[in-house]
């Protein structure tokens, strides 16, 4: 069944989501089991979903707002933490604290952020963070958010770089996006709010509410979509978002995708185009916190339409596709974390088009980020209580 294009709405409040949340995503037992001799015990809770049941394990606790996390190619993990921290895990075991980082900027919903390994990692040692980083004022100043670039030398980040940064700087507390994704082509996109300022997204000359495009050395790309545009920030790829939280490429087609908040109601998931405006606050499926209407529109000419919009808001966070062995049942399908109903929600696409979404892991917590292991294991990072969870496919 094709779901109605852009019109989704998850009516949790009446008891009607897209799956039936008394049965899918039940926990069913606390489990430890070994299939074949030799392979370590999966040890966990038993999850019902629609396609498959798998096991909820507790793979890393003790953690502060976990933000992003990636795998370096020793398999070791590592996790940022809002607050200003950066640690590094070996089999869910904390075995450093990683020394180096800027001076961050940790206020409301800014601090460390996003964190991704380069492409070609293991020729060249770069990886690539996200954080609120102050301007030359300082904290009368306010911040805003930076990209910056490193390398590891043992635990200490070292051939530091801020490669790329957003302005104005502002003391709001508000949206500062700061996704990161890398395309087929090593493009690097780096994703930020608005600020909370409506206006930002439609002004060109701001880089607020936009989807920006790099070089991974911070560079401007020649055929980004306002280069010739006068007053135009270079880097802007796409604009009209409000606070994109996730970002990731579709490993099939190349695509990148951003999940994106929006006010009371109307968050959105989009496919990334070039020069494309999402609308926002011009168009929107959201009101005001408030209950003020921000638009009578939810469309007009020349705005792209969401893939689909969710109403009441998730608030998803985190956007992970899912590929291969093990999930190879959910193959098609995008992971986001949902901050404000405490799930991790799976849409199915097909040709772009969302079909399907089912609900798992019902009142889990906030969860700030999902990502695919090098394992092919999905794990989700969790903000109360500061936990990372793995999912393993019961045999």
């Amino acid at each position: 069944m094709k779901i109605a294009r852009h019109n989704l709405i998850l009516s949790l409040a009446a008891g009607m989501a897209i799956v039936l949340l008394g049965t899918a995503s039940q926990c069913v037992d606390n489990q430890e089991t070994s299939s074949d001799e030799g392979k370590k015990p999966v040890s966990g809770t038993l999850q019902k979903s629609e396609k498959l049941d798998f096991y909820l394990e507790t793979y890393i606790t003790g953690l502060d707002v976990p933000w992003g996390m990636t795998w370096l190619p020793d398999g070791d993990l590592l996790v940022t933490e809002r607050s200003g921290k950066l640690y590094r895990y070996s089999d869910g075991q904390r075995i450093a604290s990683i020394d180096g980082l800027p001076e961050i900027f940790v206020n409301g919903q800014g601090g460390l952020m996003d964190i991704q390994l380069h492409p070609d990692y293991g020729n060249n040692g770069w990886l690539y963070f996200t954080y609120a980083a102050y301007g030359p004022g300082g904290k009368s100043e306010g911040g805003n958010t930076a990209l910056m670039r490193a390398r590891l030398d043992g635990n200490t980040l070292v051939d530091k770089e801020v490669i790329w940064k957003a302005g104005p700087n502002s003391r709001s507390t508000l949206h500062f996006g700061s996704r990161i994704a890398f395309d087929n082509d090593g493009y690097l996109y780096v994703a930020v709010g608005e600020r909370g300022v409506k206006p930002n997204a439609q002004d060109l000359t701001i880089h607020g509410g936009k989807v920006h495009r790099l070089h991974d050395n911070g560079d401007i790309p020649e055929d980004n979509p306002f280069v010739n545009t006068p007053g135009a920030v270079a880097s802007t790829y796409s604009y009209g978002h409000r606070n994109p939280q996730g970002m990731a490429k579709d490993p099939k087609a190349g695509l990148i995708w951003v999940n994106e908040h929006g006010p009371k109601g109307g968050d959105e998931l989009n496919l990334i185009k070039k020069g494309a405006n999402y609308g926002w606050p011009v168009i929107t499926y959201g009101i005001d916190y408030d209950g003020s209407i921000i638009s009578n529109d939810t469309h007009m000419e020349g705005m792209e339409q969401p893939a689909v919009q969710w109403t009441p808001s998730p608030g998803v966070s985190g956007l992970a596709f899912v590929s291969g062995e093990p999930f190879k049942v959910w193959e098609g399908s995008v992971l986001s974390g949902a901050l404000a109903l405490k799930y991790l929600l799976r849409t199915e696409l097909v040709n772009n088009e969302v079909v399907h979404e089912e609900v798992l892991l019902k009142d889990i917590g906030r969860v700030r980020h999902v990502a695919v292991g090098p394992d092919g294991l999905i794990y989700v990072a969790v903000e109360t209580p500061g936990v990372i969870y793995r999912l393993v496919p019961a045999e």
